[in-house]
């Protein structure tokens, strides 16, 4: 009941129009599309079970609170173009696989199958992977709508999202050797609010999660560095270092600590603090990052403590090599939780 079965399937309802997916040998409809990018398509899917007895997908969860009351899921379908493509999906899942942590999404199961788009055609794959589901959005969409209302989260909301997210990247640079995330932005956090509590925080997407320590020693390998973080890393969170590698140097995981900085500042304002540059003609996103020019908004009185922006300053160190790593953040962060939420 491996890839061949599930294959078969999805082929018949691509053919048939079907709403319905196997991913090994569960099954399950799609719901709706929740969202797209490049090769990928991000659907909402609900397990469809024929046999009471049967414990379908859930049997195969490490985890019992990843089990779904409802049995809806997220499905991530990649469509995969050659063979570079689909060793990226199959280092995705391994690395993916890696990481058990609350505020780190998990990939729950997938499958990769063979697809022939027609007789004469050649195989091509595709690739599902199955991941809970988290309706309320990203950071990105959370910060875009209320950035439109004018409304701000409050000064815990902010620290408790953030804390949330050291935590997830703590585990990840916690590994021997230390795993970078490689592109934390707000568009790859996901929110779920709840009324009591403040919102909880997961972030996703280990398409850019690789080793993080790297022995830069010649011009060649400082510019093919350069070239992969242009593909892999989005710019207005991508680290100096990241943009003009020097030939002799070591990078390591505090690209992810300039990255975290610059998502503290947009869960705060809704941008990164660089995006600025973008929008000035002559300006260079790449000048204001180097020099870590941050723009903070203008207006008579911010929302937030000049505490959270001390420690906004503190994480954008251009010098990666004197950035603080994140057991200094998070040491940190417990101090403004407690100084601040009421």
């Amino acid at each position: 009941m491996g890839c061949s079965f599930s294959g078969l399937n999805a082929l018949y309802d691509a053919v048939n129009g079907g709403g319905d997916v196997w991913i090994n040998e569960n099954r399950f409809r799609i719901v709706r599309q929740l969202g797209e990018g490049g090769f990928a398509y991000v659907f909402l899917v609900k397990e469809v079970i024929s046999d009471p007895s049967n414990p379908g997908v859930s049997k195969k969860f490490k985890d019992s609170s990843h089990i779904s009351d409802d049995g809806t899921y997220a499905m991530k379908k990649v469509l995969i173009q050659n063979s570079e493509q689909l060793e990226l999906v199959k280092e995705e899942i391994r690395v993916s696989s890696l990481f058990t942590h609350p505020n780190l999404l998990p990939l729950l199961d997938h499958a990769i199958i063979a697809v022939k788009a027609g007789p004469d055609q050649s195989w091509k794959h595709e690739a599902y992977l199955l991941f809970p589901v988290h309706l309320d959005g990203t950071l990105l969409d959370n910060a875009t709508a209320m950035k439109a209302k004018k409304e701000f989260f409050s000064t815990s909301d902010v620290l408790q999202i953030f804390r949330q997210l050291c935590a997830g990247l703590k585990h990840m640079h916690s590994f021997d050797p230390p795993y970078a995330h490689n592109d934390v932005k707000p568009g790859n956090v996901l929110l779920t609010h709840s009324k009591e509590q403040p919102p909880l925080a997961v972030l996703m997407d280990f398409g850019s999660t690789r080793p993080a320590r790297k022995q830069i020693r010649s011009r060649q390998e400082a510019l093919q560095l350069q070239e992969w973080a242009a593909e892999h890393v989005s710019a207005p969170f991508r680290a100096p270092e990241l943009w003009d590698c020097p030939s002799q140097c070591d990078i390591d995981e505090r690209t992810d600590i300039w990255s975290l900085g610059c998502t503290l500042y947009a869960i705060m304002y809704g941008v990164s603090p660089f995006e600025y540059a973008l929008g000035e003609s002559g300006g260079s996103l790449q000048l204001a990052i180097v020099n870590a020019q941050i723009k903070w908004p203008a207006g008579p009185k911010s929302p937030y403590p000049e505490a959270l922006h001390q420690f906004v300053t503190w994480m954008l160190q251009p010098q990666g090599t004197v950035r603080p790593r994140i057991d200094d953040i998070i040491i940190h962060v417990d101090k403004l939780i407690s100084k601040f939420s009421h």
